[in-house]
């Protein structure tokens, strides 16, 4: 398995936003979803604000596979669905992050049901 770079750390987990695409059954790309993006150490994670039915997230868990661009870092990724993160942290981080945009922003991101909506992003 690949890893991502000390680099592509710092510039995906310091930019704001990050744009996700899913790959199609021929391999194609979908189109290019602009979402908000947290590290935790050496994973990338991002979350559904909008439940299980958004759109780019149930193209991202069916694909399994796609492309991100965030901080001038541009990546094929997988799409791992998470059971065994730290799921306080990833809140954490996203409060730390986020938090200057408002609770109504925020909260839709953070908590019980937006943490089983985590994906961690893993370079290929």
């Amino acid at each position: 398995m690949t890893t991502w770079t000390p680099d592509d750390l710092e510039r995906i987990g310091a930019a704001d936003e990050l744009e996700i695409a899913s790959r199609r059954p021929d391999g194609s790309l979908g189109r290019y979803v602009t979402i908000w993006v947290v590290r935790i150490g050496d994973d990338i994670y991002v979350r559904s604000a909008f439940g299980p039915d958004a759109g780019w997230f149930a193209r991202a868990v069916r694909s399994g596979t796609g492309r991100i661009r965030a901080g001038g870092v541009e990546r094929d990724v997988d799409f791992e669905r998470t059971v065994s993160v730290d799921d306080e942290a990833v809140d954490a981080e996203y409060h730390r992050k986020y938090d200057h945009y408002g609770h109504r922003l925020v909260d839709p991101v953070v908590g019980p049901e937006p943490a089983s909506l985590t994906l961690r992003l893993l370079p290929r």
